[in-house]
């Protein structure tokens, strides 16, 4: 009989990926019709053998320091700011949906990752973050003493 380690928070990450999932991809009117006008930015995340890479489209950013980027305990979260760049008086602007002002994403990861090694570049208005997966070997061989 092999002893399995008791991890207690584990429906607790279940239960965060299924909210996940519902509100990105079951109810898409939340998504699209609030997702970018309150500073959520949408976000592809999808993984290799190797690493977990999430793909965010976050236009208008003009230097690496308008943006943080943090992983905590299988948890990405990416804020930080767009400036708004032309200053137009309110009277002579008839329609405004480009984002600008505060934003900030959270989301749980699908695999565990290493915070070392993590490599992030952005390129026409989308972020990419390569994060690379934790080699966890959850067995372990217990060796027992005959006396």
């Amino acid at each position: 009989m092999s002893l399995i380690p008791y991890e207690p928070f584990r429906h607790l990450e279940n239960i965060r990926r299924e909210f996940d999932r519902f509100f990105s991809q079951e109810i898409p009117a939340i998504r699209n019709n609030i997702g970018l006008g309150f500073g959520n930015p949408r976000i592809d995340i999808y993984e290799t053998e190797n690493e977990v890479i999430a793909a965010c489209d976050i236009p208008g950013l003009e230097k690496k320091e308008d943006v943080n980027i943090y992983i905590d305990n299988n948890l990405l979260t990416i804020s930080g700011a767009i400036n708004k760049v032309n200053e137009i008086k309110e009277e002579h602007m008839h329609r405004q949906e480009r984002f600008f002002g505060r934003f900030q994403r959270s989301v749980s990861l699908p695999a565990h990752v290493a915070a070392e090694g993590v490599k992030a570049t952005y390129k026409n208005g989308v972020l990419e973050i390569r994060m690379p997966k934790l080699q966890v070997d959850t067995r372990k061989r217990i060796d027992i003493e005959f006396h």
